[in-house]
């Protein structure tokens, strides 16, 4: 399972009620604390909206969010676009407002108060299939590495396909003609979409929003971290950063268990053995867990 991460300064709970209000088909799993991190104790929450799942953090100002990684919402009907639009734009800003466009009846991105990015859409067929897309946005250095990437994380994921790419035409200056307008692609079964733009953006991928990877041992955790993993300066507590750019964290499942059920005991010693690691060990955490 790929479980997109939010990073947020205080406002994890908030933003996931926010969310609840918005979607109706949310609703809050559950929420912990990690305590004596750098970032000082820290709120996890987990959530759900539809039929995706998230987790957040409260840890501090450190990553901003940028529309480098939006979320989709397909929607079946242009009432059901106006009322998530209505909720998630209150105190927050318009990327591209609320209208017909060629490739949607009904459709607006919107980054909501907190700064995170929501693309919402008419598309009946696509919300009988999958409601929450991932979006990636290709811009700056990035620029022209979407279809590179999609490749190279489906030979990385099992159940992973490039779907389709619409590319550009001649006449999309500054854009490139052959490079992609919009693509979707799928990993270990779930939609990814991706977008490149060549017109002046200040934002990249960051930190702020990462894709948690569930392994179910170590060698998954090996597999994965190898095969994703390119800038070593950015490995810190199973988090690394791939050659475009994009953010993720190589965790164990076994560890959601133990920081949902544990004593707080149990917690804080796992939470003392995983801030030194940069790829995760699960024997030591199982160790750091089952002490006495």
């Amino acid at each position: 399972m790929i479980t997109p991460h939010l990073w947020y300064a205080t406002q994890a709970v908030e933003a996931a009620q926010l969310y609840c209000d918005a979607f109706g088909d949310a609703e809050i799993l559950a929420v912990s604390e990690v305590r004596n991190t750098p970032s000082g104790d820290c709120d996890i929450v987990r959530f759900r909206i539809f039929e995706q799942y998230f987790q957040s953090i409260s840890a501090g100002e450190m990553f901003p969010f940028t529309p480098a990684v939006s979320f989709t919402i397909r929607c079946s009907t242009a009432a059901e676009v106006d009322r998530y639009w209505s909720v998630l734009s209150e105190g927050g800003s318009q990327l591209m407002p609320l209208d017909h466009y060629p490739f949607s009846k009904r459709y607006g991105w919107v980054a909501d108060r907190t700064g995170l990015s929501w693309q919402i859409t008419l598309d009946a067929e696509g919300a009988a299939r999958q409601r929450v897309v991932p979006s990636l946005l290709f811009v700056g250095d990035a620029y022209g590495q979407a279809e590179a990437a999609a490749q190279h994380y489906t030979s990385v994921f099992d159940d992973a396909e490039v779907e389709h790419i619409t590319r550009f035409g001649a006449d999309a200056a500054p854009d490139v003609e052959g490079g992609v307008m919009y693509g979707m692609f799928r990993l270990g079964g779930q939609l990814f979409s991706m977008m490149e733009s060549a017109h002046p953006h200040n934002f990249a991928f960051n930190g702020a929003v990462s894709f948690m990877v569930s392994c179910a041992n170590q060698r998954e955790i090996d597999h994965y971290w190898g095969a994703l993993s390119a800038v070593p300066a950015a490995e810190q507590c199973g988090w690394l950063q791939d050659r475009f750019g994009v953010s993720w964290q190589i965790v164990p499942a076994v560890m959601n268990e133990m920081m949902q059920h544990g004593s707080r005991e149990q917690v804080d010693r796992v939470t003392q053995a995983f801030l030194p690691m940069k790829k995760f060990d699960i024997a030591a955490l199982e160790r750091a867990f089952a002490q006495q």
